[in-house]
């Protein structure tokens, strides 16, 4: 749950720290106030993305933090070891800063982090409900968007679109391999000419370094001839030689350890040297003995290397050659063998869209079996909103095509093709019935501002109940309900809040009275510069709003007296 908000230097707030309980957290304040600034400050907090127009005129930065209680939230802890943020276990802290030039940085725990990051984390924390949510309920294309948010749906859709993906790359493959025919064999006759150079040619990976060692050796093999031979003399050949000497220095260092035994150690090293200084004359004498005179292999080197050269600079690099040499056998093989290329990938589609078609039916299966209870789930909450007689379905729809072309994107399933689409085989919508003797018809068609409202409010209970996410946010759920029906959403409300804290802005008197903390958002304005201020009300200042949003400005004991009964019935 969220305990504490705190904004500074956004929009219109200067300085703002509102503490939040358990269960149905309300906002009110006159319209205008700045109640959705609090939401909108919500939304940046959990990733929205931001803009230099959120900070407060002659602040530096808007800066908005949340403390989190998370009680040992498995998922939440997950994610953050995930991403190697640090981890407390009974609360998170998440912080959104923007600079006065629209710079934007996030926080979690006071590590900084991704706004993508910032928003999965989002997704674990909270549930908004906003008008544009509103409004999608009236847009039968993201029904299924509602539906796909229950049980274990999430993941039967993973996979679903995980191969279908697969399909449509695999399709997209074949579409551009035939458009490629034409074009592979128009240049087969250069393509072969450029291939058959490179097969003759035969480059080998890292030749041309192995023969520029060799050539630097052997054009300097005179040289070496007479380095090696001096190297020889000087160590062992000549009278006088290193070893000689060194050989002299040990019988000297035999008498001395004869005398004083510390020299023995020294002995020792010499006779080391002298090893040594053997093995590099007998290197030396057969590395010289090696050398070979051949003009015959110093012109084919760099014969060679001239044509490994032209090679480089036509291909660009060694690399890019190799590269280039591998495309083209592709290439030529392609062109040998198109059809037997097209069929074999036309039946790998072909497996490909009867798996797609077992995964759409098991994803199909899921959504019926999740639509039929969250119709029971819904049918009972709205009754219960004051709509007595509503009757709720899912409708199903798929597409069954009769002659598919190859290059479309269709399933198999039970021996039919069948239109696939990014989220499955299904068409989806929401069909309601408000009033006795109705065929049920499309939402939009029917449901008013009043009734999709509570529509709203009835999928948002099943999905609590099914996903169990920690908070809710409600921007102004109240839209277009009386107050008989207001005090039944209130009610809801405070029920549902049991599982998930929420946080709701409301004009509604009948929900006000529900909260468990009341929040008053209020506007204050000079000649100069306007403030905005919130605060969690009394007991008392609590009764009293709720009274002024039953009476207006002024508040009479009669508005007072309805305001404590209103809040009784809680």
């Amino acid at each position: 749950m969220l305990q504490q908000l705190s904004i500074r230097n956004f929009t219109l707030i200067e300085s703002v720290d509102i503490s939040f309980s358990r269960g149905l957290n309300i906002i009110t304040g006159e319209t205008g106030a700045g109640k959705s600034i609090i939401v909108d400050a919500l939304l940046l907090l959990f990733g929205e993305r931001g803009s230099a127009e959120y900070v407060r005129k002659g602040s530096p930065k808007a800066v908005i933090e949340g403390v989190f209680g998370i009680a040992n939230n498995r998922t939440l802890i997950e994610f953050l070891q995930e991403h190697e943020f640090d981890v407390h276990e009974n609360e998170l802290m998440l912080r959104r800063e923007i600079s006065e030039k629209g710079v934007s940085r996030s926080f979690i725990n006071d590590t900084p982090s991704t706004l993508n990051l910032t928003r999965e984390m989002g997704n674990l924390l909270v549930d908004f409900h906003g008008q544009h949510e509103h409004q999608s309920l009236l847009k039968a294309e993201f029904h299924v968007n509602f539906l796909d948010t229950f049980d274990d749906l999430p993941k039967t859709l993973s996979s679903y679109k995980s191969a279908f993906l697969a399909l449509k790359t695999s399709v997209q493959h074949v579409a551009e391999l035939s458009a490629k025919e034409i074009s592979l064999k128009e240049q087969a006759e250069f393509r072969n000419f450029q291939l058959q150079e490179l097969e003759q040619a035969n480059p080998q990976p890292d030749e041309e370094q192995t023969l520029e060692e060799e050539l630097a050796i052997r054009e300097n093999s005179e040289q070496l001839v007479e380095l090696t031979h001096q190297l020889s003399s000087v160590l062992y050949d000549e009278e006088g030689s290193v070893r000689d000497r060194l050989a002299s220095a040990r019988a000297l260092l035999t008498e001395l350890a004869d005398i004083d035994k510390s020299f023995a150690e020294f002995r020792g090293e010499c006779q080391s040297a002298i090893v040594i200084v053997e093995e590099i004359a007998k290197f030396t004498q057969g590395y010289r003995d090696g050398i070979e005179f051949e003009p015959e292999r110093l012109e084919e080197i760099r014969h060679r290397l001239q044509q490994l050269s032209r090679l480089r600079r036509k291909y660009g690099s060694m690399d890019d050659l190799f590269r280039k040499w591998e495309e083209f056998k592709r290439e030529q093989a392609l062109t040998e063998n198109f059809e037997e290329e097209i069929r074999r990938l036309y039946a790998e589609i072909e497996q490909q869209r009867t798996v797609l078609g077992i995964l759409g039916a098991a994803l199909t299966e899921k959504r019926m079996k999740v639509a039929s209870q969250i119709e029971k789930t819904i049918i009972a909450s709205l009754q219960n909103l004051g709509m007595p007689h509503i009757r709720f379905a899912v409708k199903f729809d798929r597409y069954r095509i009769p002659v598919p072309s190859p290059n479309d994107l269709y399933a198999m399933a039970d021996g039919e093709a069948f239109s696939a689409f990014a989220n499955g085989l299904d068409e989806v919508e929401f069909l309601i019935g408000a009033n006795p003797g109705e065929e049920l018809k499309p939402l939009a068609r029917i449901a008013s501002g009043g009734e999709i409202s509570r529509v709203m409010l009835a999928l948002k209970q099943a999905l609590a109940e099914s996903d169990r996410l920690p908070m809710m946010v409600f921007d102004e759920i109240d839209t277009g309900i009386s107050g008989r029906i207001a005090q039944k959403v209130g009610k809801t409300m405070r029920e549902l809040a049991k599982i998930p804290q929420i946080i709701a802005i409301t004009h509604q008197p009948q929900i006000a009275a529900f909260a468990d903390a009341h929040v008053l958002v209020e506007k204050n304005q000079t000649k100069t510069e306007t403030r905005i201020s919130a605060r969690v009300l009394s007991e008392e200042e609590h009764i009293h709003e709720v009274a002024r949003l039953l009476s207006g400005e002024e508040i009479t004991d009669a508005a007072l007296q309805s305001a404590r009964e209103l809040i009784a019935t809680k």
